[in-house]
């Protein structure tokens, strides 16, 4: 029997409009779907976006990821998940896991990847990028990441204002990503630095809600959502 095919697929930041004719085209040939999903419930919000272009014969299956830093844990979760995945590839399905924003970039995909091509070094792979967060972000509030000789970093804001420290005297501008938990610590950071008058944070961008806020200092006391990122720039936009 032929082996399947994996489709990693980015559906965009989330705004159905966004997700591209190539991952339209993948989702209504593949044989099955798989979406994360937290512990806790089966909610998935890559799949809310691709929902209408996924044909109603086609099933979906909602895999568990925690949402922990235990690294024992998610290997554990990477490891049970990409063999439910690859049990299918080998009776010859063609199947696609989907993820927002990009496949390559802060993505499960990543990890489920490597754990299937490590099992199975044969298995086809085919990526379909998608729009990030931080592009449409950008777009969203008139924002310029970059241009002429500039150059920008994509940092995650995970582990606090660490990473922030780290990389601004090496680069241009910053791309915050996940600030919502270590909000606080960050925005003491890019204030201690003197960037409070250059930096945007945009909320649930794509997404009902969302919301782009130029004078971050309104916004120190609040805690952002979860889908929450800052543009840090060190000059201010040319005119």
């Amino acid at each position: 029997m032929a082996t399947g095919t994996l489709y990693g697929i980015g559906v965009g930041p989330g705004d159905p409009e966004l997700v591209t004719l190539k991952a339209i085209k993948v989702l209504k040939k593949v044989d099955l779907v798989f979406a994360a999903s937290s512990t806790k419930n089966h909610y998935s919000l890559a799949m809310n976006i691709v929902s209408r272009f996924v044909e109603k014969s086609i099933p979906v299956i909602f895999l568990k990821f925690p949402m922990t830093r235990d690294r024992t844990v998610l290997e554990k979760a990477w490891d049970a998940n990409a063999k439910e995945i690859l049990s299918h590839i080998r009776k010859g399905k063609d199947v696609a896991f989907i993820t927002l924003g990009d496949p390559m970039t802060y993505s499960t995909f990543g990890y489920i990847m490597r754990v299937i091509r490590k099992l199975d070094p044969g298995v086809p792979v085919q990526v379909v990028p998608g729009i990030t967060s931080y592009h449409a972000a950008a777009s969203a509030a008139g924002q310029v990441i970059a241009e002429a000789e500039e150059s920008f970093a994509v940092v995650s804001g995970a582990l606090g204002a660490r990473q922030l420290k780290r990389i601004i005297n090496h680069t241009d501008n910053v791309i915050m990503l996940k600030v919502y938990r270590n909000y606080k610590e960050i925005m003491s950071e890019i204030d201690r630095q003197g960037l409070a008058e250059n930096a945007t944070l945009i909320t649930r961008c794509g997404l009902e809600g969302e919301e782009i806020i130029h004078n971050i200092k309104r916004y120190y006391d609040k805690t952002p959502p979860y889908l929450s990122l800052l543009i840090i720039k060190k000059q201010k936009d040319h005119k």
